[in-house]
């Protein structure tokens, strides 16, 4: 493979690494796991988003309609279920920032939801790409900001094109277990699919390196 297409060359000299959150940077689904808290089930609707057989933005919509979640809810939710880092996904990042390399978080699910694991992982809030949730002036649930890039297909190329643009990286890197994060490369430079929670087989057979372990990347640094 030549330096322009193998992901395993890029890793080495990458100068931004962009992370789904959803089963990639957290074990969970975290709009199903805010189903589930509100006593609903939508894993098949997120099934067919993640894997390209329905269309993102009409699937998140789909399962908003359905969850309804409110603000006290969502609240409720992230204070009850933190969520569950995966292995190894803190020391990669510690790794990323040792050596001076921006990371960022993209994420079709909701910058509410997704502000503490940021906290966590010393990421700057400002690094956050995900969906934002509407609510009326009484707190119910009022629908989601569908300007936000990751609210629909091909949102996170635009996050891709948005970052190299602004900052001029030459080698970004995108880490994810979907569809969506495969469909994100290029304009990113690299993708690395994650399998360490749930294996998407349309993204392991279509990516060109799959690991299942971060430690796999971080040795690979």
């Amino acid at each position: 493979m030549d330096y322009e297409t193998d992901p395993r060359l890029i890793w080495k000299v990458a100068d931004a690494v962009c992370f789904d959150v959803d089963s990639t940077v957290i074990q969970e689904e975290g709009i199903d796991e805010l189903a589930k808290y509100c006593g609903k089930d939508v894993l098949s609707l997120t099934k067919n988003a993640m894997s390209g057989a329905l269309d993102f933005k009409q699937s998140l919509a789909m399962r908003l309609d359905i969850i309804k979640p409110s603000m006290s809810t969502v609240r409720d939710f992230i204070r009850d279920r933190p969520p569950r880092l995966s292995p190894g996904v803190k020391k990669l990042i510690d790794c990323l920032h040792q050596r001076s390399i921006p990371v960022y978080l993209v994420s079709g699910g909701f910058r509410g939801v997704i502000g503490p694991i940021a906290l966590e992982l010393n990421i700057p809030l400002q690094n956050i790409f995900a969906n934002k949730l509407k609510f009326y002036l009484n707190g119910e649930y009022g629908g989601f900001d569908e300007n936000e890039p990751t609210s629909r297909n091909g949102g996170k190329a635009e996050v891709m094109s948005i970052l190299k643009k602004t900052h001029g990286y030459c080698n970004l890197v995108m880490i994810g277990d979907g569809i969506t994060d495969l469909e994100a490369c290029p304009p990113a430079d690299a993708f690395i699919g994650y399998g360490g929670n749930v294996v998407r087989e349309e993204v392991r057979k279509k990516c060109r390196w799959y690991v299942t372990d971060f430690n796999e990347l971080i040795s690979s640094l």
